[in-house]
């Protein structure tokens, strides 16, 4: 196939999942901390449905990165049902109907905002889908709030 026929695309899928938190952080005083989060550092913690969508794009190859497009023999970017089940195994598995805080090893260190989640989501993906082919983690905490990660990213300054 020319590069100038290569079709490339994204695939996206969502999942809903419950779970509960407290946004509270250790290097700050109890004072300090209701400051900044407000209701949100409530001791009894909140909840919410939380909505995440993984966008992957076009099988990689090796080396990375170097053909990003829809398979020509399967027509698609990525199996559907592959995708639901690492789905499964890196969001619904650690984080559906848990306390954030309590019951998910990574947040005893680490914030519980939905950034971190972003992040936490996407490391969890990058070990199990091929190399490469991770695009992008969108988490909505509510309508009006979402997080959008893409990896590592370069700050030029």
């Amino acid at each position: 196939m020319s590069p100038r026929s290569a079709r490339l695309a994204r695939l996206s899928r969502s999942v809903t999942f419950s779970a509960c938190h407290r946004l509270h952080s250790k290097a700050l005083s109890d004072e300090e901390n209701l400051k900044l989060f407000g209701k949100c550092n409530n001791p009894n913690g909140h909840g919410h449905n939380y909505k995440v969508v993984v966008t992957v794009r076009g099988e990689a190859t090796n080396p990375p990165c170097a053909s990003l497009q829809i398979d020509p023999v399967s027509g698609m970017v990525m199996n559907l049902t592959d995708l639901k089940e690492y789905m499964q195994e890196a969001i619904m598995e650690p984080l559906d109907h848990k306390n954030l805080d309590k019951d998910v090893p990574y947040f005893s260190e680490v914030v519980s905002t939905t950034e971190n989640m972003a992040v936490f989501i996407w490391d969890s993906l990058q070990k199990l889908l091929p190399q490469g082919i991770l695009y992008k983690v969108e988490v909505h905490e509510t309508e009006q709030n979402v997080v959008v990660y893409k990896g590592e990213e370069t700050i030029v300054k």
